[in-house]
This record gives structure tokens, sequence and C-alpha cells, in this order.
């Protein structure tokens, strides 16, 4: 089998290593300015490209939405609070990436593309894809603000849910408003938007990773324990994956219906990761270490499921 490096990932790469290296290349420029109009247009573009008939379409099959998002918002986080007990002030900031990672929602193109090419039920995983991003605003916050405060970050649920509704939710609504007349324009020129997608999101991990790198947040973070983060991010997607696989046997799921069940509940958004740090964490110096965990995961769970969807196609075939 022919292994391809997801193009994004080597981006990723790059791109921390540039802030690495040249921490204040963006000198005087207005980054939290641009990101913020980035991200409102990320959002903006997303709603116009939502189908409110195939959200419609959608609801239907209630069982398998309540496993993707109860996987996805309530599952993922108590298992890593079932790590709480051995947090300690070393480990505090690590640990706080791994909730963050867990309290993400699903990711919406990935999951999608995944979910078809191993011939699994698209118009659930669209559904499910797409609410869970809503859901998200919403939620993520609340399970962050459970072990945030004023001596960790910046952290008011009233500013932060402004934030969101400003830069994310009230994108997506007058999107969602002009699906009719623009959602074709969207759909057509969707590769151009997704690569607008991601140079937003290179930006914003520059911009948080320059400020970790000049403020040293690093220093004590060697190549053992990276190897530890990503070690743990692996596990953690195995037992996410596996423990859906278990419970839609249960559900009796069709085959199809499993395959989304594990695709959708398995993915977290990096596009949301960045996008929400910026807001919920503003200028901490320690954004860095927050988004370690998502990135980790983001690279593992592209090439891991891409592995297995091309098995499950030829199963298929």
């Amino acid at each position: 089998m022919n292994f391809k490096i997801d193009k994004f990932v080597v981006a990723i790469i790059i791109v921390v290593l540039f802030a690495y290296l040249f921490p204040n290349a963006a000198g005087d420029l207005p980054l939290n300015t641009i990101g913020s109009i980035g991200v409102s247009l990320i959002f903006f573009f997303y709603g116009l490209k939502l189908s409110p008939e195939k959200i419609k379409a959608g609801l239907k099959n209630w069982k398998l939405h309540v496993l993707v998002q109860a996987t996805t918002f309530l599952i993922f986080p108590l298992i890593v609070l079932c790590f709480y007990p051995w947090v300690n002030e070393t480990n505090k900031t690590l640990w706080l990436g791994f909730l963050f990672l867990a309290a993400l929602p699903s990711t919406v193109s990935s999951s999608v593309v995944m979910v078809s090419i191993a011939k699994g039920n698209i118009t659930a995983a669209i559904f499910n894809a797409s609410i869970s991003g809503l859901i998200g605003v919403l939620v993520t916050p609340i399970w962050m603000g459970l072990f945030l405060n004023s001596n960790t970050a910046d952290y008011s649920l009233a500013t932060i849910y402004k934030n969101l509704f400003l830069e994310i939710l009230a994108p997506v609504i007058l999107g969602l408003l002009l699906h009719r007349f623009l959602g074709s324009f969207a759909i057509k020129h969707k590769n151009y938007l997704t690569l607008f997608d991601k140079s937003v999101i290179l930006l914003i991990i520059y911009k948080s990773f320059s400020k970790s790198f000049s403020d040293g947040i690093f220093n004590g973070l060697g190549l053992p324990m990276l190897a530890g983060v990503f070690i743990v991010a692996v596990l953690l997607f195995f037992t996410i994956y596996f423990l859906i696989g278990f419970i839609s046997k249960q559900l009796q799921f069709n085959e199809e219906d499993k395959i989304t069940a594990q695709f959708c509940g398995t993915k977290k958004s990096l596009v949301h990761g960045t996008v929400f740090s910026k807001i919920l964490f503003q200028n901490a110096s320690f954004l860095g270490i927050i988004l370690l965990p998502v990135m980790l995961f983001h690279a593992f769970q592209i090439l891991t499921i891409s592995v297995i969807a091309a098995k499950k196609a030829k199963h298929k075939i």
C-alpha cells in the first residue's frame, strides 16, 4: 500500500520550525486582527457550504447521531478526565492540551471524504460533522472552563461566548442564510476555500508557537516528552475507535453506519482547535503546548483513517 504524506501536516511542521527560527518574523503586522478576520471568513464560507436539506435528511438516524456526538463531547473528555488525579504543576498545561483536544468537535471535510472512500453512510457523516462544529461552540468552552481560572488564563465564559458568536456563529448563520444564493459558488470553488482555511490556520499556528518559543515555554520539553505526548494521542485514538466499534455492534449498526460512527467519532478538528484556542486562551504564552496534542493527533488520525478507509474500500470492491 502506498502511504501519502498529507501536505498540510508537512506545512504545519515547516511553520512550527519557522516560528522557532524566526519568532519575530511578522514584525509589526497585526496578526490578531488578520487572524480574526480570517476566522470569520472561514466560518462564513462554512455556512455557505452547509446544505439545510442534507442536514434535515440526516436527522432520521438518531442512534448513530447520539453515539457520534456523545463520543465527541462526552466520552472523549471523560477518558482524559480519568487522569486528572495525577495532574500537578509540572504537567498541568499538557493535560489541559489533551482535555482541549478531547473537547473539540469533529472535523468536517476529512470525515466526509474518508467515509465516502470507505463506502460508509455519507449523509449521516455530513450531518454529524456539520452539527458537531456548532455544538462545539457551546460545549468546548464549558469543558475548558471547569479547569481554567484567572491564574491559568484570562478566562470569562461571557466574553468567550461573545467572541465565539461574533467570530464564528454569526458568520455561519449569515452563510446559511445566503446558501441558496451563493452555496453553489462556494461548492464550486471549495478547493480554493480549503486553501484559504489552511492558510489562516497556519497563520494562527505561527503566532501561537512564535510566542511560546519567545517566552521559553518549550525549554523543558525534550524529545522523550514529545514522544510521550504522541504515544498518548495514539492510545487515545485507538481507545475511542475500538470503543465505538464495540458500541456499534451492541446497537446492531450495519457496516455503513459503523464506519461513519468510527470515522466521525474519532476525528478532532484542527481548524476548530486553532480557532477556539485563539479565542479561549487569547495571547497566553503556553498556547503552543495547548495546541501540541491537537496537532500530533491530527497528523496521526489523517494517516490512520486513510489507511483504514482504503482497506475497507478494497473489501467492498
